[in-house]
């Protein structure tokens, strides 16, 4: 006795051959995962990273303290008080230990308050300071504007990586 295969039933065995062969391949990755895990050394550093702040790594002032650069304010398009033609276009970031993962954390729920500063010190200089503003006075007021925020560190350094005006 011949049995007969419908066409419906067939695309069904092929779904079901195509789902079975995935599963297989998902249970042998975690499979091989696991016992890499079991192998691994427990002191050992991570394969690789995924994401998070910043990128370029840079020595440190402390010998052995990686750190990197945080960007994460992004780039600033600030009207200048009493001109509204006038604008100040500004990057801030600031080097902070890897290795600190809740600085790093606080660093990243206070990006709002960030910007926030920035703005606010900036939209309130009438255009005539802005043009002779020096850049190290502002960074200073900033930068001690942001550590009145942090409680689990502190910020050391502060950089314009862009400052214009433009009229």
């Amino acid at each position: 006795m011949k049995k007969e295969i419908i066409k419906s039933s067939e695309k069904l065995l092929v779904t079901y051959r195509v789902l079975m062969v995935v599963i297989l391949v998902l249970v042998l990755l975690l499979v091989t995962g696991s016992l890499y895990a079991v192998i691994r050394p427990a002191d050992a550093g991570p394969l690789f990273r995924i994401g998070g702040k910043g990128g370029s790594m840079q020595a440190s002032a402390n010998p052995g303290e990686a750190t990197a650069e945080f960007s994460g304010i992004g780039s600033l398009r600030i009207p200048v008080s009493g001109s509204p033609s006038v604008t100040v276009i500004l990057s801030v970031s600031f080097p902070y230990p890897v290795n600190d993962r809740p600085f790093a954390e606080e660093i990243d729920s206070r990006i709002g308050e960030f910007r926030s500063i920035a703005i606010e010190y900036f939209s309130a200089l009438p255009a005539e300071k802005i043009i002779r503003l020096d850049e190290e006075s502002a960074k200073i007021e900033i930068l001690r504007h942001y550590n009145s925020l942090l409680r689990l560190g502190q910020i050391k350094t502060l950089y314009f990586t862009d400052f214009n005006v433009i009229d």
